[in-house]
């Protein structure tokens, strides 16, 4: 049985319940959800239940088939990869676009990066992080770049959620932010934006092998 869920924002809480179920194995590739039970399982009504299937149907974890419902859909390397060769194109196009933040603004990004180091939350881990990169890029011009960005930090969650329950990862995450935040207090933005690229490419080797270790698990 499921602890009850208790925070304010249910719909949120629920989301993130969902989520940890799928990357975990509790809910299984291509099963299909019955909201009834799940709803039960959570201890909330069905209404913050289905706005959290359809928040995670937006995000690329579930499938929404009409008159049918909402299903798994699986984690796969395929997907990883070709969704996770996208952001490091874009974020450093956006703070390139941004220029170096104001002090305020760094201030504030130091702040944000103590938070995640020291959080033992995954959910709340991921929720920093995107916090983080967005505030980073947040004077760029382009907002349909900032849109992108917003759409694959939704799409990758589910993979991250995965990485970021490592704290040797988080750490490492946090020492890659402290790099760009120390180029941009040098008023270097080239370097800012390599040390940005380099971050965002980080994560990919633990994923493919927490990937494939599942992988082998599910034979």
């Amino acid at each position: 049985m499921l602890k009850p869920l208790d925070r304010l924002n249910v719909s949120s809480a629920v989301a993130a319940a969902v989520r940890a179920l799928i990357v975990d194995g509790g809910l299984a590739p291509g099963e299909r959800i019955n909201e009834v039970r799940l709803a039960e399982a959570l201890g909330v009504s069905r209404t913050p239940l289905r706005e959290a299937l359809s928040r995670l149907a937006s995000e690329g974890a579930l499938s929404s088939t009409p008159a049918i419902g909402f299903s798994v859909r699986p984690l796969s390397i395929e997907e990883f990869e070709q969704l996770y060769d996208i952001r490091p194109l874009l974020d450093p196009e956006a703070l390139r676009l941004s220029g170096i933040p104001p002090a305020a603004r760094l201030k504030a990004l130091e702040n944000l990066n103590r938070a995640f180091a020291a959080t033992t939350n995954v959910e709340e881990a991921n929720v920093l992080e995107d916090d983080w990169h967005l505030a980073l890029i947040a004077d760029c011009p382009n907002q349909v770049l900032i849109e992108l960005i917003r759409n694959m930090m939704m799409r990758t969650r589910r993979y991250e959620m995965a990485y970021l329950r490592e704290r040797p990862n988080r750490m490492c995450a946090g020492g890659d932010h402290e790099r760009i935040l120390a180029a941009l207090r040098d008023g270097d933005l080239d370097r800012a934006c390599d040390a940005l690229k380099a971050n965002l490419q980080s994560g990919r080797q633990p994923i493919v092998d927490w990937l494939n270790s599942r992988a082998r698990r599910e034979r």
